[in-house]
């Protein structure tokens, strides 16, 4: 989503005890996961669990558990975060876009749950009939032995899943200067899991 905005917040809490309120100036930023809200506040809240959104004129008002909060955003940009907060982020199977009966051949190994969940019912071991490859690397070598397989067939993309983070001996640099000295060009990335990212690369750029 990616969306922020510095405006007016009026935050009231309500318990068994009564209603706590503040309200004042802060930075309130809209992630794909979770709405945050800035000093004096600080306060997250998961987008999952927000009800109640509800655009008052220029104010967007919604319902996070016993939280009660107001933007005061204008018109036009709280109808845009109410439609983003209403709107649930796209899968990994979509990201990875599986998800309309594309066909993947999955070169290497995984344990990873989250890019196991996205695989599931999907994947084919029939390299001529693969829409795309999932290779799954963590060495040089694994990169080599994906792009072997990728010249056995037609040229699909490839999303190469990699790990991340400090300390990884084979990420992100490494693959492209791999691929792109192979005449590949990265076209998209997305996070697959806290340990996991994947790049799609595809012959030529196309």
């Amino acid at each position: 989503m990616g969306r922020e905005a510095v405006t007016r917040v009026e935050l009231t809490t309500v318990d068994g005890g009564g209603a706590e309120a503040l309200a004042g100036e802060a930075k309130v930023l809209l992630e794909a996961a979770e709405l945050v809200l800035r000093a004096p506040f600080r306060r997250r809240f998961a987008t999952a669990q927000i009800t109640d959104v509800v655009v008052d004129g220029d104010v967007l008002r919604l319902r996070c558990g016993p939280d009660e909060v107001a933007l005061h955003l204008g018109g036009r940009a709280a109808v845009s975060w109410a439609k983003a907060i209403a709107t649930p982020p796209p899968s990994l199977r979509q990201k990875l876009g599986l998800a309309d009966g594309a066909r993947p051949l999955l070169v290497g190994d995984t344990d990873d749950a989250a890019l196991l969940e996205a695989l599931k019912g999907t994947t084919t071991t029939d390299r001529a009939a693969a829409d795309l490859l999932v290779a799954c690397v963590a060495t040089a070598d694994d990169l080599l032995a994906a792009l072997d397989v990728h010249a056995d067939g037609p040229p699909v993309p490839v999303w190469v899943v990699y790990p991340k983070g400090k300390g990884v001996m084979f990420g992100d640099a490494a693959v492209r200067e791999v691929l792109r000295g192979r005449g590949f060009r990265d076209t998209k990335t997305c996070a697959v899991s806290d340990r996991l990212t994947a790049t799609r690369y595809q012959l030529g750029g196309r």
